[in-house]
């Protein structure tokens, strides 16, 4: 049986949106981002907590966001 993944590190975050790592430390520093969890000095970020975000940075257009749903 496979394990479902339910945290993603911040390596993992920035492979999965192309990203340094650098810019998701700097994101956190100055509060931007999705929420993420300090473990033991481990940043981890909870899958959710990322599908929430994208879902939230969704846009129609360069003026307009469109809602998680989809619909504008």
């Amino acid at each position: 049986m496979q394990q479902k993944i339910k945290h993603l590190s911040q390596g993992e975050l920035a492979e999965r949106w192309n990203i340094s790592e650098a810019t998701l430390e700097r994101w956190r520093s100055e509060g931007m981002g999705p929420v993420f969890l300090k473990l033991q000095g481990r940043v981890l970020y909870r899958l959710e907590d990322i599908e929430a975000f994208e879902a939230e940075s969704l846009c129609k257009s360069t003026t307009e966001r469109i809602n998680a749903g989809g619909a504008a």
